[in-house]
């Protein structure tokens, strides 16, 4: 079971993809996990063969726990030992919990009771769904997940789940205290005059379809990316007591959900997209949040996050680093305010940015180089 994100500590197997004896090669969707931020799509990260599938549809593992094992390239049958879902190197780890059995079985049903896996018994719950009027398709006739889900969209009405805002809370709450409590956060921000950077934008704009104009949104994305080739020690994680840098940019990209809370995928290499693939990917994220679909390398492997609240007319932002990241960039409102250009007080469409970073890897005066960069590229906007 791969980690999630720092407010995961384990996942429920919806459905398997793929079958004993099937080729996976690396980035192939193998399985499907249900979190507290809804259903993810589980990676392969090797090219093999499924030998075993270990865990049932229904089964609730911690993170680290064995859920199949792929057979390598070149691997004897029986040979490959190890899961098939390591998380990439460079993964969040778990909030610490005490001490568990990796894999947690559902209990037998007492006799003549109705059977069903645990995460269809808590859905069915959620739903008000009775579940000895539903038909079962898993091994037995036992109801799994999709039963239940498939007897919600039934035409009969059924009442709306109830909301997940309790559950996000509560881990987003555990993170964030993790945060606080290990990181020892400073915090800095600056003023960007962002009027060469928005009609560069608008004259850009005039030239698209309508389906694909930039967002000024997408030219903080840009800058932060190209700003980290040089501050990379803002580009990375703490894990085991030390800083790791990474090579890549992944930025993590905070985007609220309708039910409450928010969710920070990545968008893999954002340094190296031009920005109208930089928007679409940006575009289609955020579809992917909030309709379901992300897949788990997008939520393991950020190395930075940005976060704006620039629409909620917000003028300054100061975030609270994700773990085990070590900055994190906030942008606020776009505002005309006054501002001095050649010893002259005129309007002008200015932004607050602001960083919040790890003493443990940086310092005031490297964040401050880190933002006057994000500036200075936001003042060319035709070279992001």
């Amino acid at each position: 079971m791969p980690s999630l994100g720092a407010d995961m500590d384990s996942g429920v197997l919806v459905e398997w993809l793929k079958q004993v004896g099937d080729p996976v090669e690396r980035g192939d969707i193998i399985a499907v996990v249900e979190t507290h931020k809804g259903a993810i799509e589980i990676e392969v990260f090797q090219r093999g063969v499924v030998e075993t599938l270990i865990a049932q549809p229904g089964d609730r593992l911690l993170v680290g726990a064995t859920m199949a094992i792929i057979r390598g390239a070149g691997e004897a049958a029986g040979a490959a030992a190890r899961p098939p879902f390591a998380a990439p190197p460079q993964a969040v780890q778990p909030l610490a919990r005490p001490a568990m059995s990796p894999m947690v079985r559902p209990t037998p049903p007492p006799t003549g009771a109705t059977r069903a896996s645990p995460a269809a018994r808590r859905r069915a719950a959620e739903l008000d769904i009775d579940l000895a009027a539903v038909k079962g398709s898993g091994p037995e006739g036992a109801l799994v997940l999709a039963d239940v889900e498939r007897a919600a969209r039934a035409p009969a009405p059924l009442p709306p789940p109830p909301p997940l805002a309790q559950t996000m809370r509560e881990v987003i709450g555990a993170a964030m205290a993790r945060s606080k409590r290990e990181i020892p956060h400073y915090y800095l921000s600056t003023t960007i005059d962002m009027e060469p950077a928005l009609r560069w934008l608008e004259a850009a704009n005039r030239e698209r379809p309508v389906t694909d104009r930039l967002l000024p949104g997408v030219l903080f994305l840009k800058a932060v990316a190209l700003a980290l080739r040089k501050f990379r020690d803002f580009n990375g994680v703490w894990l085991d007591g030390a800083f790791r840098s990474s090579e890549a940019v992944h930025l993590g990209v905070a985007i609220s959900l309708r039910q409450g809370g928010l969710i920070a995928p990545a968008i893999h290499e954002a340094d190296r997209l031009a920005l109208p693939a930089l928007m679409a990917a940006f575009r289609d994220l955020v579809r992917r949040v909030r309709a379901g679909g992300l897949r788990s390398s997008e939520l393991s492997d950020p190395t930075i996050t940005v976060t704006s609240l620039g629409e909620q007319t917000v003028d300054t932002v100061m975030p609270v680093i994700y773990p085990p990241q070590v900055a994190i960039v906030g942008f606020g409102m776009v505002a005309e305010r006054p501002w001095v250009v050649d010893g002259s007080v005129v309007p002008r469409r200015l932004v607050s940015a602001s960083l919040a970073a790890d003493h443990r890897v940086s310092d005031g005066h490297q964040g401050a180089r880190f933002l006057a960069a994000v500036a200075a590229l936001l003042q060319e906007p035709d070279k992001l």
